[in-house]
């Protein structure tokens, strides 16, 4: 498939099985910070200028900032659990940004760059973790469904959604946000089968972060997990997941598959995860401190700094400046979480269905009359339920 401006997408794909060494990977800013060439992808990024650096750059602190306080926020007891994205910014990041605002993403629980970049708000950001409500925005004003719990079921979701965008014959695009565990899912393996079928308008977006909470990738797949593609003759790339720009450039070439008719892209992106998989998690029983050291040394972010102060779009003081802005949308977070109202007990009934149901009904008088027994007199004449 070639553009009109020439650009090829399936240039750079594989659709083989090629015995790949761990190295391999598309990279286009090295772990110093320094701009490397790679053929095929370099054209679709080359249009990001200090300013469009800098907004990648700029989400990707902040979202840091805010996880870090989302994590301290469940520390605290304020929310009852918390996944961190600390290692995975430009993964989601970059991807976030090669979007469009009509298209779609179907995330698993850890994609909150991904949902702060597509506008979430402070106060939503922690709903679901507190506890006070069933989802934390409406799917339709973000252009993000609700993040899904089970393990990979969000594939299915993005391809259902992307084949009513084929009938629709719009040029709108699906995205599938999981991870390394989920491709061991029945789920996933499913919705590449339908995808591939029906050449479906969806990217399949895989976050290696190395651990599906303490099984290692390699004892989940004896093959790079992108190579998985090709058995359902799906094109791939295995990315540098901690590179933001060559994550960019690889979402966008996908994403113009889908638009064009192309059909889906499996995208790789080898990352890692830096904290515990959930707060309720402990990673040191199960990975050494030295892979931690060995990954820190690729962080996604002081890359893309030394980027930007070798070609003198950030010094000191830019960097203060964003550092304070990031501090003041932790702090908005922790102020509207805070102040998150408890719901009415009942209301945990209200989205389940669109139309009245009966049997969520008599399962909502059900818990009603369980709650009034707790507003009875006791034998003394008081209120069980003081």
């Amino acid at each position: 498939m070639t553009l009109s401006d020439g650009r090829d997408t399936d240039a750079h794909l594989r659709t083989d099985r090629p015995a790949q060494a761990a190295s391999e990977f598309v990279q286009l800013l090295d772990p110093d910070g320094t701009r490397v060439t790679a053929p095929g992808y370099d054209q679709w990024i080359a249009d990001l200028d200090d300013a469009a650096l800098l907004a990648l750059y700029r989400d990707m602190v902040v979202i840091h900032r805010v996880d870090a306080e989302a994590t301290a926020l469940q520390r605290q007891g304020e929310i009852g659990l918390w996944p961190p994205l600390a290692g995975q910014e430009a993964a989601q990041v970059g991807s976030a940004h090669a979007l469009r605002d009509d298209d779609f993403v179907f995330s698993s629980y850890r994609e909150h760059a991904v949902a702060w970049c597509r506008g979430l708000r402070p106060e939503d950001l922690l709903k679901v973790w507190r506890g006070v409500a069933g989802s934390g925005w409406d799917p339709y004003e973000l252009g993000m469904a609700t993040p899904q719990i089970i393990i990979a079921a969000q594939t299915l979701h993005a391809v259902g959604y992307a084949m009513g965008i084929q009938r629709d014959g719009t040029d709108q695009a699906a995205i599938a946000y999981f991870g390394d565990g989920a491709t061991s899912e029945g789920d996933a393996s499913e919705a590449l089968v339908f995808a591939a079928t029906y050449k479906a308008p969806v990217v399949f977006f895989c976050q290696n972060n190395q651990w599906a909470i303490s099984e290692p990738v390699g004892l989940q797949s004896t093959q790079h997990l992108a190579q998985r593609a090709a058995g359902f003759g799906i094109p791939w790339m295995r990315v540098d997941g901690n590179d933001v720009l060559a994550v960019m450039a690889a979402t966008r070439i996908a994403l113009e598959r889908a638009r064009t008719g192309g059909g889906p892209t499996y995208i790789e992106a080898v990352t890692y995860r830096m904290g515990p998989h959930t707060t309720a998690d402990d990673p040191k029983r199960y990975r050494t401190d030295e892979e931690l050291e060995s990954w820190r040394g690729r962080d996604p972010i002081a890359r893309l700094e030394a980027l930007l102060r070798s070609r003198g779009a950030l010094d000191d003081d830019g960097a203060s400046d964003l550092a304070r802005e990031a501090d003041a949308a932790a702090a908005a977070v922790r102020a509207a979480c805070v102040s998150l109202p408890d719901p009415e007990p009942l209301s945990i009934f209200d989205h389940v269905y669109a139309e009245p149901n009966s049997h969520v009904q008599r399962q909502r008088d059900h818990y009603a009359r369980y709650l009034a027994m707790f507003d009875e007199p006791g034998p003394g004449g008081e209120g069980a339920r003081a």
